[in-house]
C-alpha cells in the first residue's frame, strides 16, 4: 500500500513538473539602477568608485558562488561592484558577462572595462580595469586584490576585454 502511494505521489509530481516553465536563455542584458547609474565615460568618477569598492572589499576571501564580505568570486565581485558603485546590474556569471558590450583592444582599456582571462580549459576569470595596466578582481589565492595585466600569469591568460554600452 505504501508503495502504491509513493508511485501516485511520483506521478503527481511528474505531472506538475511538466507544467512548470523553464526560462528561455536570451541574450544577457544590462539593467540600470534608477537614479544611481554612473556614466562609464566619466573615467575619473568610475575610478573613484572602483577604488572605493576596493577599499571596502580588499582582502575579502575568495569563495566560489559568494556574494558577501564573507567570501566572493570573480564574477560576483564584478556584479556587486557594478550594482552598488556604478548603478548597473550585470549578469551574475562570467559566461554572461563576457557576452556584454563591445570587444576592445587591450591598448584601449579605460576604467570600468571588463577584462577576461582563460585560466583553464573551460575556466574563465573576470576583473574590472582601473588604470595603468591594473585591474580589480577576486583572486582564488588572495581574495579581492588589484593586479597588473603585465604580471606573467595574467599576461599569458589574457583573453579579451569588453566595454559596456552607456
Amino acid at each position: 500500500m505504501n508503495r502504491l502511494w509513493w508511485m501516485v505521489g511520483v506521478l503527481i509530481i511528474t505531472a506538475l513538473a511538466g507544467c512548470s516553465s523553464v526560462p528561455e536563455r536570451g541574450a544577457p542584458k544590462i539593467v540600470y539602477v534608477p537614479g544611481a547609474k554612473v556614466d562609464l565615460n566619466n573615467s575619473a568618477l568610475v575610478k573613484e568608485s572602483l577604488y572605493a569598492q576596493y577599499s571596502q572589499w580588499k582582502n575579502t576571501k575568495y569563495q566560489l558562488g559568494g556574494l558577501s564580505r564573507n567570501g566572493i568570486d570573480c564574477s560576483g565581485l564584478v556584479h556587486v561592484t557594478f550594482k552598488t558603485k556604478l548603478g548597473i546590474v550585470l549578469p551574475r556569471s562570467t559566461e554572461f558577462q563576457a557576452e556584454l558590450g563591445q570587444d576592445i583592444d587591450k591598448n584601449q582599456l579605460r576604467a570600468g572595462d571588463l577584462v577576461f582571462f582563460k585560466t583553464g580549459i573551460s575556466v574563465r576569470h573576470v576583473g574590472v580595469y582601473l588604470e595603468d595596466g591594473r585591474f580589480l578582481h577576486a583572486s582564488t589565492k588572495h581574495g579581492v586584490i588589484i593586479s597588473r595585466l603585465s604580471e606573467a600569469y595574467w599576461k599569458s591568460a589574457y583573453w579579451k576585454a569588453k566595454r559596456l554600452d552607456t
